[in-house]
């Protein structure tokens, strides 16, 4: 402090520019040396940079706007700190004093200390609700009715649903509108479509569309870090340090941000990021065909860029610099840039196209149906899939579960069949049968 104090103080020197970090804290801290040191008269430019790299500090400098610009970002970075001082250290201390001998008794521990905090406190009780719904949650068990027809000598599994018109429509028997609370209504309901007179299924409808989907959004630190976790196993402290690692080593933006887009100005000059990584071998291909094509150009007019959802800092995105900075990286640390680097490109790629069919057959009038879906265009996808993320049979999340079952893939040969269908076709039905399932309590956060 003497030293820095002694600098802002010296005669000889008549503008400050203020490099501390370009966030909320970084501003508060050099707003507190400045009071302490009683520095007065000088003139104050404040450096606000995205980069380590040479270009960007440059600019920062070249660019400084006066200190007061960021005035409102002090304040809000102090009410934080009265915030802490009255949330935390107060609360603190008085739970503390009133509750430490029962809680340390029951710990049979020597001490016991209560810690509470503006941000902590309300985040454990989210986590305490949401664990006590699991822990009194009553699993409800139900029994979905399916019918596996024949389309053209290809098998396809159908689920029935109690639409309007049929006899269960709304019926207290049923769980939602697809499954039957109780086994025996379910195995009754079986009984009936297969009895006589018998009649084949009808196919009443079926639906084709082509769909999009774009790439993702690019990273703010809260996306990467779930991701981190996803992939690789590790916290979200593990993945600031690492990304922090990163920044400070210059081959990746600011990352203490919460925007997942660019800026304008940044999106003017994205040729330069994406021609460095050029040089970066997991991706060189990715990057050079992203040049050729020229979608760069005009990035500045996709939801990809959008100046008013950016407060501080804009997305996290490789500089497309550093990178013999590379081969002394932790393994991990290496992975985590090169997600980075995938979501990036694949905002300059096109939307993956898949083609949805949808069909709906009856049997005896009531409706069952059943919902295909087939890649017709890779697009991004190539360029946002790490080797490293391949997952284990059995291994998937229940989000990706849930997503598989709502959309079955098909092969090409399966789509030729159903390309052939039309309305009022009659199918072959080769069994009827029934599915336990059973209601789930609310996830984990």
């Amino acid at each position: 402090f003497r030293i820095v104090s002694g600098l802002l103080n010296r005669e000889d020197i008549e503008t400050i520019y203020v490099c501390t970090d370009s966030g909320r804290e970084g501003e508060y801290i050099y707003r507190l040396v400045e009071q302490q040191a009683q520095v007065h008269g000088k003139s104050r430019k404040r450096v606000w940079i995205d980069s380590q790299t040479e270009e960007e500090i440059l600019r920062g400098i070249r660019e400084a706007k006066d200190l007061s610009a960021y005035d409102n970002l002090s304040n809000a970075a102090y009410l934080r700190a009265k915030e802490d001082y009255l949330m935390g250290i107060n609360f603190s201390r008085v739970l503390t004093l009133k509750y430490s001998n029962p809680i340390k008794s029951y710990l049979k521990a020597d001490r016991a200390v209560v810690s509470v905090g503006r941000v902590m406190t309300c985040v454990l009780g989210m986590v305490v609700n949401r664990e006590r719904e699991i822990r009194e949650f009553v699993k409800t068990p139900f029994y979905r009715v399916l019918a596996l027809v024949d389309i053209d000598g290809k098998e396809c599994t159908c689920e029935w649903r109690a639409v309007e018109g049929s006899r269960y429509y709304q019926s207290p028997l049923l769980y939602k509108d697809n499954g039957f609370l109780k086994e025996e209504d379910a195995d009754a309901f079986i009984r009936f479509l297969s009895e006589e007179p018998a009649q084949p299924p009808v196919l009443e409808k079926i639906e084709k569309k082509k769909e999009t989907k774009n790439p993702p959004l690019l990273y703010n630190l809260a996306e990467l870090q779930n991701d981190c976790s996803k992939l690789f196993k590790i916290s979200p402290d593990e993945t600031l340090r690492i990304v922090q690692e990163l920044y400070e080593k210059k081959l990746t933006t600011y990352p203490r941000t919460d925007a997942r887009v660019l800026s304008s100005a940044v999106a003017k000059e994205i040729h330069k990021n994406i021609g460095g990584l050029k040089g970066y071998g997991v991706v060189s291909a990715y990057a050079q065909q992203a040049l050729a094509s020229g979608r760069y150009q005009t990035i500045g007019k996709t939801r990809y860029v959008n100046d008013k959802q950016i407060t501080d800092h804009y997305a996290i995105i490789p500089t497309g610099q550093g990178l013999g900075a590379l081969n002394g990286l932790h393994p991990i640390s290496a992975k985590v840039y090169e997600i980075i680097a995938r979501r990036f490109l694949s905002i300059f790629y096109p939307p993956a196209v898949y083609q949805k069919i949808n069909l709906g057959v009856t049997i005896k009038g009531e409706y069952f149906n059943a919902g295909f879906k087939v890649l017709l265009e890779e697009g991004y996808l190539p360029v946002s899939q790490n080797s490293f993320a391949k997952k284990k049979p059995g291994n998937e999340t229940d989000e990706e579960k849930k997503e598989e079952v709502q959309e079955d893939s098909c092969d090409s040969s399966f789509m030729e069949a159903l390309k052939s269908l039309k309305k009022g076709k009659q199918l072959g039905l080769i069994k009827l049968d029934k599915k336990e399932g059973e209601t789930s309590p609310p996830k984990r956060y």
